[in-house]
């Protein structure tokens, strides 16, 4: 069976300011290629042949891209014109995916090796995890052992340093469980309360990362981007 993965790329990308006025996030160049290219090579690398994309904001442009950039790439472009959150972007590939798959958010670009780290194979879904100084900020996962316990979302007195970084490998079990959580607090469907429901049922596991992470959050943030790009790509 081939590798399959999901990149989310719907979203607008608000914090980036005036710089998506005219693209989407995921185009915005870093040292000379649109962003999403790191993460689409990176996949590409860890031996994933077969790509999802969820598009939403401008999306004509990154299908254009795409088309152009990876034509021999076996893609599935899914639009997701009316966005409620990752939950419901994830559940969007179900018609598309067969078997398990692997999530990864359009913002963030990891390596190769922390990519083929997660079992691919097996029957247990995966929380990637990053250990940061300042988790209270970020979703916190507690863990006992390697095994997902919960997810606190910026808790006051954090149970750990590991920190979720939107990085997931699921087993056709998370479908069942998307269609079973409700709308959050600000009005979307959070893959999150997903993974909570499988975690009560002991079926994630947690892998913290062991190489590097970038992230783009912000328009804040470009030259640290452009610098850990230029460091490792």
């Amino acid at each position: 069976m081939k590798k399959q993965a999901v990149i989310l790329a719907a979203g607008k990308g608000t914090r980036m300011g005036d710089l998506t006025t005219n693209i989407p996030k995921p185009l915005i160049e870093i040292n000379g290629k649109p962003f999403i290219s790191y993460i689409i090579d990176n996949l590409v690398k860890a031996g994933y042949e077969r790509i999802a994309f969820i598009v939403g904001y401008k999306k004509e442009q990154i299908i254009s891209y795409l088309e152009r950039e990876y034509s021999e790439l076996e893609k599935i472009i899914i639009p997701q014109d009316n966005p409620q959150g990752t939950g419901q972007a994830v559940g969007l590939v179900q018609q598309y995916f067969y078997g398990n798959f692997l999530v990864i958010g359009g913002d963030h670009i990891i390596s190769p090796n922390d990519i083929t780290g997660l079992n691919f194979e097996d029957n247990f879904n995966y929380v990637s995890a990053l250990n940061h100084p300042e988790p209270q900020h970020f979703g916190v996962l507690k863990v006992k052992g390697e095994v997902l316990v919960g997810i606190e979302e910026k808790p006051a007195h954090p149970s750990s340093n590991l920190i979720n970084i939107s990085l997931y490998k699921f087993t056709p079990e998370i479908f069942a469980a998307l269609k079973r959580i409700n709308l959050s607090p600000r009005g979307e469907y959070e893959i999150t309360d997903a993974i909570t429901l499988l975690a009560s049922q002991k079926k994630v596991r947690v892998r913290p990362l062991q190489d590097y992470f970038i992230d783009l959050g912000k328009k804040e943030d470009l030259p640290v981007v452009e610098k850990q790009v230029r460091q490792y790509f």
